[in-house]
This record gives structure tokens, sequence and C-alpha cells, in this order.
């Protein structure tokens, strides 16, 4: 089992930064993928916002349309740990951010789909007032 957990949310206005953090432990040893989420208020589904892969020592990050340009998404092995630095915030990326990972599988969805990580974290609240 792996547990999640996140922090760094808070209120802001818009064009301010904010860093979430995600801190993983126990059996990480077989994750291949971890990422962000987000649930804006009234929305039923969690939106996808960010991945990143590793194999051998080279990461890979992935985003959402929305937020390119704006956030960037790091990790820290040593610690465990995943970052999402989100830059010039709008009032549209108001929602409950989500860390998720996922454990190495013989088959792979995709990592955009909620359906391909297997971990959550119980999300952090990120409001901006415009």
């Amino acid at each position: 089992q792996v547990q999640l957990v996140e922090s760094g949310g808070g209120v802001v206005q818009s064009g301010d930064s904010l860093r979430l953090s995600c801190e993983a432990s126990g059996q990480t040893f077989n994750l291949y993928l971890m990422g962000w989420f987000r649930q804006a208020p009234g929305k039923e589904e969690r939106e996808f916002v960010s991945g990143i892969t590793w194999n051998r020592n080279k990461d890979t990050s992935y985003y959402v349309d929305s937020v390119k340009g704006r956030f960037i998404i790091s990790r820290d092995n040593a610690k465990n740990s995943v970052y999402l630095d989100m830059n010039i915030l709008k009032p549209e990326d108001t929602a409950v951010y989500y860390c998720a990972a996922a454990r190495e599988k013989a088959y792979r969805t995709s990592l955009y789909d909620t359906k391909e990580y297997d971990y959550w974290g119980e999300g952090t609240q990120v409001t901006v007032s415009s």
C-alpha cells in the first residue's frame, strides 16, 4: 500500500503562485507515475492537470493544455515527493487538487485517466479570487 499526503493549498488572488506538495510513503518502490488531478466546484469528475513518469533517471512531464506554460511538475526521488508549482493562477483554477500515484502493471491505460492510478490523497483546496 502507498499513502499520499498533499499540502500547500490555500486562498490566493488571480495572478499569484502556489506550490502543492505530495509525499508518498509505504511501498513506493514499484510506482512509475505520479500526477495531479483537480475537481472544480459543481463538477462530478476529476480533471487531469499534470503527471510525471520516470524511467532510468529520465523524467517526463505531461500537462493539460489549460495549464501549459503556467504549472510545472517536478519530483524529488529521495523524498518520495512530487510538487506542482502553479503560477499566474486564474479563478478557473479553483478546485480541490488531488495527488495520485500509479504502480507498475502489465497493462497500462492512459496517464490522463483516473483509472490508471491506484492511490489517491485526500485532496487540498485551492481557491483563486478575481
